[in-house]
């Protein structure tokens, strides 16, 4: 017939090899593998990091905790300020000498320029002014 069925079965086909099987599983174990290995080295690489920046960080007193960032003071003993202070006056003392400077509380013995008494203000001059 023409346009019906045939009357002919088809021939089965030839049985699956053990390869034709496996075949599409080995190739999802070896992409998955692929993917496993770039993941865990991406995590080695940010745990790496990570620990790096921790160490710096807290060598400059910031610490990270889980509740966030904890930022410590570096702690100075009383007479390193003082130290620090004293010294800062000392270089301040030293570089405040003006050789022409006359004190009137030390150095009595100089000579001190004294200021001239003020004129007082005449209407004259201001009347003879050019405009």
């Amino acid at each position: 017939m023409a346009w019906g069925r045939s009357s002919i079965p088809k021939p089965p086909s030839p049985p699956k090899s053990a390869l034709s099987k496996l075949l599409p599983l080995f190739i999802l174990f070896v992409v998955l593998g692929g993917f496993a290995f770039v993941g865990y080295h991406v995590y080695l690489v940010v745990c790496n990091v990570q620990t790096a920046t921790n160490e710096k960080m807290e060598k400059k007193n910031v610490v990270f905790t889980k509740d966030g960032v904890k930022v410590g003071v570096k702690e100075r003993s009383n007479e390193h300020y003082v130290d620090k202070t004293q010294s800062f006056m000392v270089k301040a003392w030293n570089l405040s000498t003006w050789p022409e400077y006359k004190s009137k509380l030390w150095n009595k013995d100089a000579p001190i320029n004294q200021v001239e008494s003020r004129k007082p203000f005449s209407r004259h001059s201001s009347s003879t002014s050019t405009k």
